[in-house]
């Protein structure tokens, strides 16, 4: 399939935008040295959800990490064949979300998600890709840590180990950076999101497989969140060493959909292909979800796993109670009318801002809460296909796509035995006190100072 680019947004050698440690944005040259970019004076019109400080390097940013990027990297890749300087070739890696999946398959009329997954490989691979990966696989390491980080805390007695937060969305990741800072920062979770967990298996474990450096590999994530390209560019995320970062670029759903008509594709005319080995199953239809909805099941997943590891008890039926509104839901376990776990979902700001008050005021009485930004979670992120459509008309097709997206087969964590075998393989063992483990499936976040004003807004 010929790739059809637009040369006009095409750049090659464009220097690399990151976000350093304390929250400011730098640009990294061809040889990885820093520039720090300066501030943009902007007005309140320009100011995002999250109550952060909107930089000129942000721009620099979304126009980097874009379909035109990926377009560029693969021109680069056929020119650098056409002369034979193989050495400058990138191994182009894509890895997919399943909520990307699911909101692709509805908006092509593909009814069957599984064979959405197929044809979406085949695009790519026609497109210019070398291997495709499913975040499924990556996000069954980050329930894992999540899971076993959870009951460590459980059992420790510090006052700010509990409740234990989420950190796989960093639209809510980065409001609690600069909005709550330091008092928050102990409650939220350091595993990796799916996201950079992928980031650590491509470019460590993948690129050691291939015999390749980490920077000889290019990243792309599809994703159904805009703010997954802030996440990608931390310079937690950046290696030194070998100047490359875990994700080089992330694609939102919309945007390889725009790609799609581009390209003048009829998806649902392409073959289908398996996802790439090593980190899929046995074929196409090996494909499955994570009970709990499509925010990715952290609540049920880790709820399970303590209950289990702390109680002894196999859950078979877990029940929610809706509080406030439907993105507000808790779960409670009781042993002989004793509260032993109580679990709890805040989806939205307006429900985050609520459990961020309850937790200043020391009246958080939940043990683990999963906290998403967007309402319905991340089935309905930002960069889905429906967001760009009028309210009417997203209100209709979300539940289609969380339809399709829950009509898969539902798989726990542990039971993914080639996790199992990469902990072994790749991470040295499944201790805490594996320094692999540490640095390859955690994070850390921080404080960053922002001079903002408070403001009075209604979520």
């Amino acid at each position: 399939m010929p790739v059809k680019i637009d040369k006009s947004s095409s750049k090659a050698g464009a220097a690399a935008v990151s976000i350093d440690s304390d929250g400011t944005y730098l640009e990294l040259d061809e040889k990885g040295q820093k520039h720090y970019l300066k501030k943009a004076t902007i007005t309140l019109s320009d100011c995002l959800a999250c109550s952060g400080c909107v930089t000129s390097a942000e721009t620099v940013l979304l126009q980097q990490q874009s379909q035109a990027e990926l377009l560029r990297v693969i021109q680069d890749n056929e020119h650098f064949k056409e002369i034979g300087d193989i050495d400058k070739v990138k191994v182009v890696v894509l890895s997919l979300s399943p909520q990307s999946r699911a909101s692709l398959a509805v908006d092509h009329k593909l009814t069957d998600v599984q064979q959405a997954g197929g044809k979406l490989v085949t695009f790519f691979k026609k497109l210019g890709v070398q291997y495709v990966f499913d975040t499924t696989f990556s996000r069954d390491f980050s329930l894992l840590e999540s899971a076993r980080e959870f009951v460590r805390r459980y059992k420790s007695s510090s006052d700010k180990s509990l409740p234990m937060l989420t950190s796989a969305c960093p639209g809510w990741v980065c409001y609690a950076e600069k909005v709550h800072g330091s008092f928050v920062l102990p409650y939220i979770s350091t595993a990796k999101s799916p996201q950079q967990v992928m980031g650590s298996l491509v470019k460590d474990y993948f690129a050691k497989l291939l015999m390749k450096r980490p920077d000889q590999l290019f990243h792309v994530a599809v994703m159904p969140c805009f703010d997954k390209k802030l996440e990608a560019s931390r310079s937690d995320f950046y290696d030194d060493v070998s100047h490359s970062k875990d994700v080089d670029c992330v694609l939102t759903t919309g945007e390889v959909n725009a790609l799609i008509k581009e390209q003048e594709v009829v998806l649902s005319n392409l073959d289908v292909q398996q996802f790439d080995k090593p980190f899929s199953g046995s074929g196409v239809d090996d494909i499955y979800v994570h009970a709990g909805g499509g925010a990715g099941g952290y609540l049920e997943a880790v709820l399970n796993y303590s209950a289990n590891k702390l109680f002894g008890l196999e859950l078979k039926d877990i029940s929610y109670k809706n509080l406030r509104n439907k993105d507000m839901r808790e779960v409670v376990v009781k042993i002989d009318e004793k509260t032993e776990l109580k679990f709890a979902a805040a989806y939205g700001f307006r429900n985050i801002q609520n459990l961020m008050q309850k937790l200043r005021r020391g009246r958080c009485n939940y043990h683990f809460v999963e906290v998403m930004a967007c309402p319905s979670g991340c089935l309905n992120g930002g960069g889905q296909i429906h967001a760009s459509l009028k309210a009417d008309a997203a209100k209709v097709i979300l539940p289609q796509v969380e339809q399709i997206y829950n009509g898969l087969k539902v798989k726990l964590p542990e039971e993914n035995e080639a996790v199992q075998v990469l902990y072994r393989e790749w991470l040295q063992g499944d201790s805490v006190e594996s320094c692999s483990i540490e640095k390859l499936l955690h994070t850390t976040y921080h404080h960053i100072e922002t001079q903002t004003t408070s403001l009075a807004i209604k979520w």
